[in-house]
């Protein structure tokens, strides 16, 4: 089964969020449907990149590794070193 590291960017704020799942788009609707106490003050949200996954432990690997980086510029390189596919030119 296919996992997914996503990287979600708000719209109005300067902000991302990191996270994990199975299911891409159903993901993304919970997330700008105020779901999540995390991330519906930031709404709405965009897919800015993600990478697929082979396992949840694979996945769940790289959702930490997104977590720990301390910079925009270190997510950047992060994104272009693992070959995430990306939505977005806003780089």
């Amino acid at each position: 089964m296919t996992y997914h590291v996503y990287i979600l960017k708000s719209r109005n704020f300067d902000k991302f969020y990191y996270g994990q799942t199975q299911n891409l788009h159903n993901r993304l609707k919970y997330h700008n449907r105020g779901y999540s106490k995390y991330t519906k003050d930031y709404m709405p949200w965009e897919l800015f990149a993600y990478k697929d996954c082979e396992s949840r432990s694979e996945a769940m690997l790289f959702e930490k590794k997104l977590k720990n980086l301390k910079s925009r510029s270190k997510l950047f390189e992060f994104i272009k070193k693992y070959k995430f596919s990306s939505f977005t030119n806003n780089q």
